[in-house]
């Protein structure tokens, strides 16, 4: 393959604006922001259990604390029936009147009891509540932070997306210019070797490879035509001859 030198010499202007845009997708890739927001996403999933949890235990609590309440209220109300019953003077046998007595006792017993469950059910919401106010608090303050960080990847994003569209233009425009065989032979090698197809030999040194070229390659690319397409013999990538090539 042929190419006029000029035309090899874009290849170089083409290289750099496609350097640049694998900079710069590698810097998309590897924002801080999405490091940050992924070591935080595990506590934010800890922290979404944690609340579920804790809401669950506070609901538990809820319905313990109902169902002990309404046997305090069922006890009462069979004291207060009781009570009514012998206020009434209607009960007159001595054995009634003592069973009714003793009912009564038990019920208020009972009736004790069952409020000391009560008493320490509500002392076990009140903390059940106060965790689940602590997780949430957590909660809104690592949403708060995730949601500062989503919105700094995204104008970091922005930005380099706006960077890239100017790149790719420039490089729209460099490819006109390059003949479109030597330009498919470029783009083959790029995508063969880690994104470079194409380098600079420069003081006798390949910048594709950073590797000297011995006398013998020196040799033969000093006794190629300006316009002959020169490839490295250790990366296979297209060499660049310049005035700084040291020929």
């Amino acid at each position: 393959m042929k190419a006029a030198p000029q035309d090899q010499q874009r290849l170089l202007d083409l290289q750099e604006l496609d350097s640049s845009l694998a900079r710069l997708a590698h810097r998309k890739r590897t924002l801080p922001e999405i490091a940050e927001i992924a070591a935080l996403q595990g506590k934010a999933d800890e922290l979404r259990t944690r609340l579920v949890n804790a809401q669950t235990d506070l609901l538990d609590l809820d319905r313990e604390q109902a169902k002990a309440e309404q046997d305090v209220e069922q006890v009462r109300a069979r004291a207060d029936r009781d009570q009514k019953r012998l206020d009434s003077g209607l009960v007159t046998s001595a054995k009634d009147l003592s069973g009714l007595q003793s009912e009564l006792t038990s019920l208020q017993r009972r009736q004790d009891e069952l409020e000391e469950v009560v008493l320490e059910i509500m002392e076990r919401r009140e903390i059940a509540e106060a965790k689940v106010t602590e997780v949430q608090a957590e909660k809104a303050d690592l949403d708060a932070t995730l949601g500062e960080l989503d919105t700094a990847r995204t104008k970091a994003e922005q930005e380099i997306d706006g960077e890239s569209g100017l790149t790719v233009s420039a490089r729209a425009g460099v490819a006109t210019d390059i003949p479109a065989d030597l330009l498919g032979l470029y783009d083959k090698l790029r995508d063969q070797f880690d994104g470079v197809g194409a380098a600079a030999l420069l003081r006798g040194q390949c910048q594709g490879c950073r590797l000297a070229l011995n006398t013998s390659d020196l040799n033969r690319i000093r006794a190629a035509a300006p316009d002959d397409i020169v490839r490295c013999e250790e990366c296979r990538r297209i060499l660049v001859r310049t005035a700084e090539s040291g020929l």
